[in-house]
Parts: structure tokens; C-alpha cells; sequence
């Protein structure tokens, strides 16, 4: 593709956070063109349910080619690509409305799991390659996150756009009122993210080499 929209998301601070660095790198790109695409930022609700309605309209108001939804994930050291999203809300702490679902389906009578649609391991090899700290993540838990990334593939699964989850780490400030918990600096996260939606824009044919895990 050499012109288009890009769809990324980000979401509001939650869990008693004042600021949230997925919807900080998504608003850094915003505006921004990407590999001749241009990315169109929209900050999500860290709720259940009005997340995906949300979603839904930024996906109808856009009409964009790629989405990739950022969430942030305290206790990762690396920017981790999502490779699937399961079918389950299971709640460890309620979310920004009070809603603490468990072993609810995120869509009733769907499927199971979808994968994600993005080239996820062109993504973290050229991520490390260029000196940033980057996965492949096999679960991305049973919270909102895991919540917008069934529902983001269950929306967009008969359709030519492409989707997926990456999880990122805590800001530098918000590490410091949680001693000993990985972070990354927001100039880093933003850097990592705009060379993986070049890489997600660009590549159809995912690269085949390892990237699963022993546990």
C-alpha cells in the first residue's frame, strides 16, 4: 500500500494510574505519516463494553487499512507484540466504572480465539534489530486489553484490514511510585511503535523463524 489510514489506539489511565503511555504514544503519532499512511489516534475507555462501542466508531469513522491497539502492561520490560486474543473476561481488578466481569465472554457464541493479522514477527525482529527491547507475547491476560483485541479481530475478521495488541511498558514516572517494576522512557515507546506500523504496513508475508516460548 503506498497510501491509507492507520488506526491506533490508545487508553485512558486506569487502576488508579493519573496517566496511561499507551494513549501517550498514540497521541505523540498522531497526525504523523507512516510509511506514506497516515496514523489517526483514538483513546479508548478502560471499560468493559464501552471500549469495543468506542472501537466500533473509530473504525466507522476512519475506515482505516491497519489498526493496532497499544495497553499498557506494568511488569513488562519490552514492547510485546500480541500473537492472540481469547474469548474470556476474567477481571482482577474492576475497571474505570466499577465492572469486574468474570469468566464472562467478551462476544457470546464466537469464536474461541482469533490471532492477530499482523506481520508480529517482522515487527519484533525489526524492533530488535534496531536496538529496542521487543517480543512476541502469547497472552494478552484477561483484562480490557485482551478485551479490545478479541473484539477488534472479531469485527474486522471478514474483512481485508489488518489488526492486532502491543502491550507496553510503564512510563519512567509511574515505575517510580511502583519500586522495582520495569519501565521505558516515552521517547523510546514512541520511536518502537512508529518503526513496528512501518514494518505492519509494509510487509504482507510474515518472516518464519522462532518466536514461541517453553512455558
Amino acid at each position: 500500500m503506498k497510501s491509507g489510514t492507520i488506526l491506533l489506539t490508545g487508553f485512558e489511565p486506569f487502576g488508579g494510574e493519573y496517566i496511561n503511555p499507551a494513549w501517550e504514544v498514540a497521541r505523540a503519532l498522531d497526525g504523523e505519516q507512516v510509511a506514506g499512511a497516515r496514523v489517526v489516534a483514538w483513546q479508548l475507555p478502560c471499560v468493559f463494553g464501552a471500549a469495543l462501542q468506542s472501537l466500533a466508531k473509530a473504525l466507522a469513522r476512519h475506515q482505516p487499512q491497519l489498526v493496532l491497539a497499544l495497553g499498557q502492561a506494568a511488569g513488562r520490560s519490552e514492547l510485546s507484540v500480541e500473537r492472540v486474543a481469547i474469548n474470556v473476561d476474567d477481571a482482577r481488578i474492576a475497571d474505570n466504572q466499577g465492572s469486574q466481569p468474570i469468566d464472562e465472554a467478551v462476544i457470546g457464541g464466537a469464536p474461541a480465539a482469533y490471532f492477530s493479522t499482523l506481520p508480529i514477527k517482522s515487527m519484533v525482529a525489526a524492533l530488535r534489530v534496531a536496538g529496542y527491547p521487543a517480543g512476541i507475547s502469547q497472552s494478552a491476560g484477561t483484562f480490557v486489553c485482551n478485551h479490545v483485541f478479541y473484539g477488534l479481530q472479531h469485527q474486522l475478521a471478514d474483512t481485508a484490514v489488518r489488526s492486532g495488541f502491543m502491550h507496553i511498558p510503564l512510563l519512567p514516572q509511574q515505575a517510580a511510585l511502583h519500586p522495582g517494576e520495569p519501565s521505558m522512557a516515552l521517547a523510546t515507546m514512541v520511536e518502537g511503535v512508529r518503526l513496528a506500523l512501518g514494518v505492519a504496513w509494509r510487509v504482507r508475508n510474515d518472516v518464519r523463524q522462532g518466536g514461541g516460548s517453553i512455558a
